[in-house]
């Protein structure tokens, strides 16, 4: 056995180096230290700089609800409108549906997302609810993303 650590470790077996020939030039200390370097590949690259967004001011718009009338001053809580895709009260669509479904002593009118609202059936106890849905009525149109939608999209997330 030699000194190296024993029959587990071999001694170490120097390559040849590929960048000692004519053609090749060391770079000077000064394009190292202005550029980044991948230490693991050995190659330059240039780091790409990073632009800030452009955020949008201003006050957002506030339109009417067209069904009770009254402005609309959290459009994020909004619903589209099935017929026109104006913002319209969230409020307003449950007093709407409520209207044209009839609804038993224990079912309730909530939102279950993708623009559906479902009629709710709760069953068992008071500690331990649960429900069934009865009916989904389908709100808003998937395939077709209202315009104010948009608006408020940019408005909120900037990246």
């Amino acid at each position: 056995m030699s000194g190296r650590g024993g029959a587990r470790h071999r001694g170490y077996r120097r390559r040849e180096r590929t960048d000692t020939g004519p053609e090749y030039t060391k770079p000077s200390r000064k394009t190292l230290e202005n550029s980044r370097s991948d230490r693991g590949r050995g190659s330059m690259y240039e780091r790409l700089r990073w632009t800030p967004p452009v955020v949008v001011t201003g006050p957002l718009p506030v339109p009417d609800c067209p069904y009770c009338g009254k402005p609309i001053k959290d459009l994020a809580t909004a619903v589209a409108d099935k017929h026109s895709d104006t913002p319209v009260h969230f409020d307003c669509i449950i007093a709407k549906i409520a209207e044209n479904e009839t609804l038993e002593k224990e079912d309730s009118i909530a939102y279950i997302g993708g623009g559906c609202f479902g009629i709710l059936r709760f069953t068992g106890y008071q500690n331990t609810p649960r429900f069934t849905i009865k009916k989904v009525v389908e709100w808003e149109n998937r395939e077709q993303r209202a315009e104010w939608r948009k608006i408020m999209s940019d408005r909120y997330s900037t990246t």
